[in-house]
């Protein structure tokens, strides 16, 4: 099956294989993630001395999904995608062509055993540095839809908060960066990176999707004076999870953020809470899902139609650059 139209460039990145974070406390990152309910380990850099990396993991494998190490402030180190072995060449030169400027592997990916292979680092036109790599699909290949168990009449649907357990993702879903220019940033990662646009709203908000079958977006991009890490999403089976969730970190002291709600591009339901560097990370459940070859009806919304189907109002300060 050929996942390309005439129009647009011949190879396309079909996953998030992770992210690196820098932050400036790892044991504050830990306290963080943790009640969040990932999985984490503390990993000594033996490249590096004494630094330590955390790592994130998720539910249903033991995939590394995110790097943290400690740094000056909080900042995305780089993002990496990962692409069919048999493309990797040609994808290579395809970002090269379009505007990718090769740099040095960074500092903190000496010694990584993860990250010993293939590999092209560059850095895109914001200055994002990003790994374009061989490596498995770990976006999913097919749509899951979410619901609650079917129960019998006369049977208790909800027991008590003390029963209900640890919400725990599945998976890292998607990332959203800030971005200056936010037609250059579509442009690049469409043509570099094969992306495709889902929908966007004006030049507020964009979000992209992997021709390879994809969640609505993969990537996405919202406008600001610099570029930054607006938030990681990560998937839980339904919106009792979200809620949940949300309820896990309150308890554990994290009462910024923005939901519980619905979004409407990407029709997901959200809570987003606001981590200690002013950033956020996401529980996500039931969005909408592109199969390859299909053709999404791209849509420009209004942003009175592009943020929420319901759910409270949006807390000024999600919309704010931290690192701007």
């Amino acid at each position: 099956m050929s996942w390309n139209r005439p129009e647009e460039s011949r190879y396309g990145v079909h996953s998030i294989d992770h992210f690196s974070l820098t932050v400036p406390s790892l044991a504050t990152a830990e306290h963080f993630f943790g009640h969040f309910g990932l999985d984490l380990e503390r990993r000594p850099d033996t490249g590096q001395g004494q630094t330590q990396e955390l790592l994130l993991r998720a539910q249903d494998s033991r995939h590394i999904w995110g790097r943290l190490r400690e740094g000056p402030r909080k900042q995305l180190a780089w993002l990496a995608m990962n692409c069919y072995d048999n493309e990797y060449e040609r994808l290579r030169d395809q970002v090269l062509a379009k505007g990718g400027r090769e740099a040095a592997a960074p500092a903190a990916a000496a010694g990584l055993a993860e990250l010993a292979g293939p590999g092209l680092w560059f850095n895109d036109l914001d200055g994002n540095l990003i790994r374009l790599q061989p490596g498995p699909k770990t976006m999913p290949s097919r749509e899951r839809h979410t619901s609650e168990t079917v129960r019998g009449v006369g049977t208790r649907g909800v027991m008590g908060r003390s029963d209900a357990g640890i919400v725990r993702p599945s998976r890292l879903a998607h990332v959203l960066l800030f971005t200056p220019a936010i037609d250059r940033a579509i442009n690049f990662w469409r043509d570099a990176l094969g992306l495709r646009l889902s929908d966007r709203s004006a030049d507020a908000v964009a979000f992209m999707h992997a021709r390879h079958g994809s969640d609505h977006h993969m990537v996405a991009f919202a406008s600001s004076s610099a570029r930054g890490w607006h938030h990681s999403s990560w998937d839980v089976p339904t919106l009792n999870h979200v809620g949940r969730g949300a309820e896990q970190m309150r308890e554990a002291g994290y009462v910024e953020g923005w939901g519980t709600g619905r979004h409407v591009l990407g029709s997901n339901y959200f809570h987003y809470v606001r981590d200690p560097w002013g950033s956020f990370a996401e529980y996500s459940t039931d969005i909408d899902y592109i199969p390859s070859g299909a053709v999404w009806p791209t849509g420009n919304f209004p942003p009175e139609d592009s943020l929420y189907l319901w759910g409270p109002a949006v807390p000024a300060y999600f919309i704010e650059n931290s690192e701007a």
